[in-house]
């Protein structure tokens, strides 16, 4: 309790290096509704605070039957004889003099734990279950239900006293005092004694207010039932954000069985995809771009080779130069190439860029045979399938672009990861389980697909308008209304792919070698070659080439890219 926010600050970071739970609070009001947790071994005072002094705290809890006990470490700036005399007949535990020094405090702490305030309001397990003739899992039990007669009575006694039912009220504290008496809670018969004083002198605002504080003797029985417990305010930051992850995953694990489907809408997942800054990154990729970015390279070819060979980085360096050459009135039109796109924003604004790209998590992506070295091999994989079937087929000033399109293709994936991470899972665990195509069951959970999300995203970023269109095609080329043949190309280059299992591109294997003239996306290229192409040749080199690249490519995943 410390009403100076440096030194409230300087005494968490102090007692938090300690690997030691605290909260802290600026007045005495404040104080007594942190108290009310009860889940706490001692507090450290500052006697000079704006509301009430430290004195008046202590004289507060020192009549409340629940709190008296508590230990108070008094830490104030000035140790003169007459505070320190009655400090000392509130019975603190110790009396010091800032500056706040850590070891002197875990000290205090230690002390406190020898034996520990709580506990004195209850009988010791061991020797009270010898006594009584209790195994302590009977013991428990009749703690558990004295502690359901509590939450109980409280609000029975609140209409006991709407209803100046002074006999009603008095017959329930009897009995439920008898019930924490059997239960060794001495605690909370003290308690009860007080409140069935104050009850046979009326059910008046005095008795109002008495029973208010009876909740502190709820509180001291949940946490005797529940001593992992850590209230909120006390948590540190990696246990908050623990307890909030699990929260959503149990939003999107249950959301079948409760019949939640699906867990959000497509209009919101725009609002979402529409507020991003940029392409989110896996964060492992993310590591080796800062570390590249930000160590003043004497080049800048590590970071066009990391842009051009991740999805999420290629993504999010064409979409920023764009914006950059769009804010400086340059040429408005959107940049192609990740390669370009490095050249053009230049060491300082990378470095600037690296320190804020959005991080998701790849172990959200840890589904056997799904996960992210799985899924970079299959991106990875359609790239350069997309650029070799380009050089074959003679679409060769299609090859940069083809490369890119497919390296983009499925970035609809990284946005969900990083948007919804629980819900990749439970998408694509419904889909093993289900046998049901990945689009399905993202329209299931989702509303949409990760299809849509990508389209859109490209879209509202200004990504160059080819890779919209792929994007939003791939897996229906004959749909495809613009730039068919590069949609083609890119869903030709996936089917190859999958086929030769080549990483995880999110779908089954097709179970066998599939005709490439029976795909969609060869329908529309053989308009464009000559009658005398060999289309046996081809699929045999194709597939070849294929099981090459998956070969090279899997030997690169262990190494940085």
């Amino acid at each position: 309790v410390e009403d100076e926010d440096a030194q409230r600050k300087q005494i968490v970071d102090l007692i938090g290096d300690n690997d030691v739970h605290i909260t802290a609070v600026e007045n005495g009001r404040m104080a007594l509704d942190a108290l009310k947790a009860t889940r706490f071994d001692c507090m450290v005072l500052d006697l000079t605070l704006p509301d009430m002094d430290g004195f008046e705290l202590l004289d507060i809890m020192g009549k409340d039957a629940n709190l008296r006990e508590v230990p108070v470490v008094v830490y104030t700036a000035t140790g003169d004889r007459e505070s320190v005399r009655r400090a000392m007949e509130c019975r603190v535990q110790n009396f010091l003099v800032k500056p706040y020094h850590d070891e002197h405090i875990i000290t205090e702490i230690g002390k406190a734990l020898v034996n520990p305030w709580r506990d004195r309001h209850f009988e010791e397990e061991k020797s009270f279950c010898a006594m009584m003739g209790h195994t302590p899992e009977q013991l428990r039990e009749m703690l558990t239900g004295l502690h359901a007669a509590v939450v109980e009575a409280l609000e029975k006694l609140r209409e006991l006293a709407e209803k100046k039912d002074q006999p009603g009220a008095l017959a329930l504290i009897a009995e439920l005092s008898a019930q924490a008496e059997a239960a060794g809670a001495w605690g909370v018969v003290e308690f009860l004694g007080g409140l069935r004083e104050t009850a046979g002198q009326g059910l008046g605002t005095h008795f109002a207010d008495r029973l208010a504080s009876f909740a502190l003797a709820e509180r001291l029985l949940f946490v005797r039932l529940h001593p992992d417990f850590v209230p909120e305010g006390f948590a540190t930051e990696e246990e908050q954000r623990a307890e909030e992850e699990m929260r959503t995953r149990a939003i999107w694990f249950n959301a079948e069985a409760e019949q939640r489907c699906p867990v959000t809408t497509w209009p919101q997942i725009r609002l979402e995809i529409d507020g991003l800054t940029g392409c989110p990154v896996i964060d492992s990729v993310v590591a080796s771009f800062q570390m590249t970015a930000t160590g003043h390279p004497s080049s800048l070819s590590p970071l066009m080779d990391l842009a051009e060979k991740d999805p999420g980085l290629t993504a999010h360096v064409l979409f920023a130069s764009t914006h950059m050459r769009s804010n400086e009135e340059l040429d408005p039109d959107p940049v192609e190439s990740p390669q370009i796109s490095v050249s053009l924003l230049g060491e300082k604004r990378l470095a600037a860029m690296a320190r804020g790209l959005q991080v998701a998590e790849q172990r959200q992506m840890l589904l056997p045979p799904c996960s992210w070295p799985n899924f970079w091999l299959f991106q990875t994989g359609v790239a350069h399938m997309a650029r070799y079937l380009c050089r074959y087929l003679e679409f060769n000033s299609l090859q940069p672009r083809a490369y890119t399109a497919a390296m983009l293709h499925d970035i609809g994936k990284l946005l969900l990861l990083y948007l919804h991470p629980f819900a990749f899972p439970v998408v694509v665990e419904y889909a093993r389980k289900h046998g049901v195509p990945l689009g399905v069951a993202e329209e299931k959970f989702l509303g949409c697909t990760t299809r849509q999300m990508a389209a859109h995203y490209a879209q509202k970023k200004g990504l160059f308008h080819c890779y919209t269109h792929v994007l939003r095609w791939v897996d229906e080329p004959a749909a495809a209304t613009e730039d068919a043949v590069l949609v083609a190309i890119v869903a030709l280059a996936r089917e190859f792919c999958r086929q030769n299992e080549v990483g995880w591109g999110g779908e089954p294997s097709t179970g066998g070698v599939v005709s490439i003239a029976e795909t969609p996306a060869w329908a529309i290229l053989r308009e464009c070659i000559f009658p005398s192409f060999n289309l046996d040749k081809f699929e045999s080199e194709a597939h070849g080439k294929c099981r090459v690249l998956k070969q090279e490519l899997s030997g690169r995943l262990g190494s940085p890219r």
